[in-house]
C-alpha cells in the first residue's frame, strides 16, 4: 500500500507528504486504474474469447443486435481488478469506509461472476436461478447495512438528510439497515437493467462514482461540510479514493465497450459497480442524490417494473419493449443515438445532484 509507504519515507524525503493529501491519491487513484484496464484489456478480451464466454442475444429484440451474439462477456472483472489494486495501493489502510465498499463491490461481483460463468461458460440457460441471487444479493447488502449501523460513530451517519434543506435530517435508527439494504441491492439490479448496450451502463457509472467523490471528499472535510450544511462524515473523504478508481477503470473498460463493443461488462460488473455507488451514497448521505444522479438507471427500473405491472393488471404493455433502451431502438433510433442521448441526460442529472451541495 503506497499510502503507507508514502508516510514512512516522508518522515526522511519531506516531498513524500504530497501523498497525505486526498486529492492527489484520488488523481494517482484513477490514472492507476485507467492504466491497468488500458493494459490487460486486450488480453482479459483475448481469455474470455478463449473461454468462449460469448453474449447471448435475445431473439425477441432489436434485430440489430443479433450480430453481437459471441462478444465476450464477463469484461466486468476487468474493473473489479482495476478499482480493488488501484484502491488498495492508493487508500488509508486503517480507514474503514474503503474496506466495507471494496467488500460490498467484491461480494455482489462473486454473485454476478458464477451467473454469468454457468451462463456462458457453463452453457446453462437458466444461469444463477433468480431466487439464490437475489438471495446472495439480500445476504451481502444486509451485512453491509448492518456493519455500516454497527460502526456509525456519529448521529450523522444514520440519519436522513433531504436535499435543499439545511436542517431536515430526520434520525433513522434500525432504519436505517432496511435503507441502507435497499440502496445496495436495488441499485445493484438497477445498473445491471441498464447494462444493454454498448458503454450505455459504464458512462453513467462513471459520471454517478466522480460526483459520488465530491460528495465524500467535503463530507469528511469538517470545513467544507460546514460550510455547504452537508452532512460531516469523519473519515468519509477517502472513499474519494475508490471513486478515482471506479472513474478510471470505468473510463478504461469505455475504450473497448464503446460503440461496437469488443467486450461486454456482464453481470460480475453490473451488479457489482451498483452495489458499491449504493454503498458510497449511504455512507456520504446522500441516497436521495443519488436517486436523481442516477436517474438513467431509475428510469430503467421503473419502465421494467410498470411494463411487468401494466401486463398482469391489463394485459398490455406500455414500452414496446422493457427496459426503457430497447424501446427507442425498437421506435427506430439508432444504437448510438439512444447511448449517447442516455449519457447526455446522465450529464444533467449529475449536474442537478452537485447543484444541491449549495442550493439549501
Amino acid at each position: 500500500m503506497f499510502y503507507e509507504l508514502a508516510r514512512w519515507l516522508s518522515a526522511y524525503i519531506s516531498a513524500f507528504h504530497l501523498f497525505q493529501y486526498i486529492t492527489l491519491r484520488t488523481i494517482a487513484s484513477a490514472l492507476t486504474a485507467l492504466a491497468i484496464s488500458l493494459a490487460f484489456g486486450p488480453s482479459v478480451i483475448r481469455r474470455l474469447a478463449a473461454q468462449k464466454a460469448g453474449q447471448v442475444i435475445r431473439t425477441d429484440g432489436p434485430q440489430s443486435h443479433l450480430s453481437k451474439a459471441g462478444t465476450p462477456t464477463m469484461g466486468g472483472t476487468l474493473i473489479l481488478l482495476a478499482v480493488a489494486i488501484s484502491t488498495l495501493l492508493w487508500m488509508d489502510p486503517a480507514n474503514r469506509f474503503d474496506w466495507i465498499v471494496l467488500g460490498v463491490m467484491l461480494s455482489f461481483g462473486a454473485v454476478g461472476f458464477y451467473d454469468d460463468y454457468r451462463k456462458l461458460v457453463l452453457k446453462d440457460s437458466r444461469g444463477l436461478p433468480a431466487r439464490w441471487k437475489y438471495l446472495w444479493q439480500s445476504l451481502f447488502g444486509l451485512i453491509a447495512a448492518l456493519v455500516l449501523f454497527a460502526t456509525a460513530q456519529v448521529p450523522a451517519e444514520t440519519a436522513l438528510f433531504v436535499p435543499l434543506f439545511k436542517t431536515v435530517a430526520l434520525p433513522l435508527g434500525a432504519f436505517f439497515v432496511l435503507i441502507a439494504y435497499l440502496m445496495i441491492v436495488g441499485f445493484s439490479n438497477a445498473v445491471n437493467l441498464t447494462d444493454g448496450l454498448d458503454g450505455l451502463a459504464i458512462m453513467p457509472s462513471v459520471l454517478v462514482a466522480v460526483a459520488l467523490g465530491i460528495f465524500a471528499y467535503l463530507s469528511g472535510n469538517a470545513v467544507f461540510s460546514g460550510y455547504l450544511d452537508i452532512p460531516s462524515i469523519p473519515g468519509a473523504g477517502e472513499l474519494a479514493i475508490f471513486c478515482g478508481a471506479l472513474a478510471g477503470s470505468g473510463l478504461g473498460f469505455l475504450w473497448f465497450n464503446a460503440y461496437p463493443a469488443q467486450v461486454f461488462m456482464g453481470d460480475v460488473g453490473a451488479l457489482a459497480i451498483g452495489a458499491a455507488l449504493g454503498c458510497i451514497a449511504v455512507i456520504v448521505r446522500q441516497e436521495i442524490v443519488l436517486l436523481i444522479m442516477g436517474g438513467v438507471f431509475v428510469m430503467e427500473t421503473a419502465s421494467v417494473m410498470l411494463q411487468v405491472a401494466s401486463f398482469k393488471l391489463t394485459g398490455k404493455r406500455i414500452f414496446r419493449m422493457a427496459p426503457i433502451h430497447h424501446h427507442f431502438e425498437l421506435k427506430g433510433w439508432p444504437e448510438p443515438r439512444v447511448i449517447v442521448r442516455f449519457w447526455i441526460i446522465s450529464v444533467m442529472l449529475m449536474l442537478i445532484g452537485l447543484a444541491t451541495l449549495k442550493v439549501r
